[in-house]
């Protein structure tokens, strides 16, 4: 007797079965599995066109269409009901830095009435500034002879540099809108009435002037106890190249190299092992640096939100992205959170807990298995944030401190010469690391350049800078 192919598999009785309904149902299978693939192809392409090629992960400036940014209602203006409000605040004549009394255009007397005018003084306060323009002054300066030692005696110009023709001020505020705020050469060039071709000679000879500056803000980074690095793409001279940065609290050093080599973090770490952590992103350049090195969470997480989108249809990976999304969060957070060292320790300790039982878990999935392979593999270099609350969970630091460099990328296209980029690594560490001493940048180098003027001798990491041994 024939058996049902209902019972095809049904233990002992399957003696016999039905071809044809097995080759349907290979059939079946083998176009499901054809349809998820073609889906997930679809939903790649469909990220890459909305998202750029390297996923989230991709800069704005690569993403060729971008949605519009969505209208947001505006907080509400004034102060809360039973607050006192903040409106405009007068300045007091210590505080101004010019009193200038304006002349009534009206007489002693009404013009309407003729009766004699009562006198009072109102006080109007107002912001406003000078234009940015270069002044020509022409100094007389008195020279005297000595007819018995043929001797002369001449004073310098005041806020000049030996042999130049540009004043100081013009010096550090060109600088300063230049290579702190990434304002183009040329708009420089019309604002203040100076040449492109003068600028550059200008930037030239203040990078030759500073050039010891950076090896010595070098050495104060390698014994930071929190350093960060990070790197981005720079044309040099037509060429791809890559501006690479190195960043502390008070420290920014930049680098402009054609290369992303390991070479380039290895001349700035050095062969000696160093104190302190280093935060970066996965790349394999730092691997070898002889310090201790945490990796970036930010970009972790970005890879396992990646990992939802990727396959929004898979209920194992919406658990693993439930799960590993929140705790990722958390670390990067903890440590800012107004808590005290000792309850940040034990927090830190539970989020690590968790973190790693999730990687540790078992997985069917390849792409929860790849995230997990990352966490496995690099426990080393994970977990750093835990032990030491200085150490933050993610390189922000270095993202936003890059950010000018993306901004001034786009303007400028890069350096055009190998001269310049060199330059621009001299200046950019010099007005970088000094906005974050705290203080007014353009005035402090002028104020340096003024002294150099006076005593070329001098040693201007000892003018500009003032850090102690214990600088972050």
């Amino acid at each position: 007797m024939d058996i049902p192919c209902e019972r095809i598999f049904a233990g002992y009785y399957a003696m016999k079965y039905c071809e044809e309904c097995f080759q349907r149902q290979f059939k079946i299978e083998q176009l499901q599995e054809e349809i998820a693939q073609l889906k997930a192809k679809l939903r790649y392409r469909e990220r890459k066109e909305s998202e750029g090629y390297f996923g989230s992960s991709t800069p704005s400036s690569k993403i060729a269409v971008k949605a519009n940014t969505p209208d947001k209602e505006g907080k509400p203006r004034g102060a809360k009901p039973g607050h006192k409000g903040s409106g405009r605040k007068s300045v007091d004549f210590e505080e101004a830095d010019r009193v200038e009394k304006v002349e009534s255009s009206v007489g002693d007397r009404c013009p309407y009435c003729n009766d004699v005018l009562s006198e009072q003084e109102d006080l109007r306060t107002v912001i406003d500034s000078r234009p940015v323009k270069a002044e020509k002054i022409v100094y007389v300066l008195p020279k005297k002879h000595c007819k018995r030692c043929k001797k002369t005696f001449q004073p310098a110009a005041p806020g000049v540099l030996p042999k130049s023709l540009y004043g100081n001020q013009l010096i550090a505020t060109a600088a300063e809108m230049h290579y702190l705020h990434g304002i183009p050469m040329g708009r420089i060039s019309e604002q203040i009435g100076v040449g492109e071709g003068s600028l550059v000679e200008i930037f030239h000879r203040l990078a030759r002037l500073l050039n010891d500056i950076p090896p010595k803000l070098i050495e104060a980074y390698r014994q930071s106890p929190v350093k960060h690095a990070d790197e981005t793409g720079w044309r040099i001279n037509g060429k791809n190249g890559y501006a690479w940065l190195f960043a502390t609290e008070t420290i920014s050093i930049f680098q402009f190299k054609t290369t992303r080599s390991a070479k380039v973090p290895q001349a700035v770490f050095g062969k000696e092992p160093l104190p302190g952590a280093l935060l970066v992103d996965r790349y394999a350049g730092y691997n070898k640096v002889p310090c201790a090195l945490q990796y970036c969470y930010a970009h972790l997480l970005r890879a396992v939100e990646d990992l939802e989108k990727e396959f929004p249809d898979s209920e194992e990976v919406r658990t693993f992205v439930s799960v590993m999304v929140p705790l990722l969060t958390e670390a990067m957070q903890l440590r800012n959170q107004p808590i005290t060292d000792e309850e940040f320790s034990k927090k830190a300790a539970e989020v690590k807990r968790q973190i790693i039982a999730a990687s540790e878990a078992q997985a069917i999935h390849l792409g929860i298995r790849h995230i997990q392979d990352i966490f496995s593999e690099n426990a080393q270099r994970l977990y750093l944030w835990a032990d030491d609350r200085r150490v933050p969970a993610d390189n922000n630091l270095a993202e936003r401190d890059l950010r000018p460099t993306v901004i001034a990328r786009k303007v400028s296209f890069g350096s055009l010469t190998d001269a310049g980029a060199h330059t621009r690594s001299v200046l950019m560490t010099v007005l970088h690391s000094l906005k974050k001493q705290k203080v007014d940048v353009a005035w402090h180098l002028k104020n340096v350049l003024d002294q150099l003027a006076q005593n070329i001798s001098l040693d201007p990491f000892v003018l500009l800078f003032h850090l102690d041994d214990s600088s972050p």
